[in-house]
């Protein structure tokens, strides 16, 4: 290697050192910024309600086939506002209906959503205006 062509990679790399170091002595000074004391007068959230919970929960996970308006029926989905929690356990766990229900659509695109159990009370009172 030519004496020139050292003298270029030696450029680069003490260029490159000098970015590396740079890089990492403004992050060690952001992270030393960045903690956290906790403030006992910080301000607290109120808990979201059943109801608020189970309008969050359908409005982003229900409404690509159900109407974002539950009285209404959807583009896949029907209207579903006033559902039983039976009828809502049984198409939430399993994609089935209760026994002696008459489903209102012959389609069987819902899939079960399992990991919706925990928020079934909340989607029931979302559908059925339990504020």
């Amino acid at each position: 290697m030519h004496s020139a062509q050292r003298h270029h990679f030696s450029g680069y790399f003490n260029c490159l050192a000098g970015c590396i170091l740079s890089a990492s002595l403004m992050t060690g000074t952001f992270l030393a910024g960045c903690t956290h004391k906790s403030d006992s007068s910080a301000v607290k959230k109120e808990p979201v309600s059943l109801y608020d919970r189970g309008r969050i929960i359908y409005v982003t996970r229900c409404i690509a086939c159900h109407n974002q308006d539950p009285h209404q029926p959807g583009s896949i989905g029907p209207a579903i506002y006033g559902s039983s929690l039976e009828l809502i356990t049984a198409r939430v766990m399993h994609a089935g209906y209760p026994p002696g229900y008459k489903p209102q659509r012959a389609t069987h695109i819902m899939p079960p959503l399992p990991d919706l159990k925990g928020d079934i009370p909340a989607i029931y009172a979302f559908l059925n205006g339990k504020k």
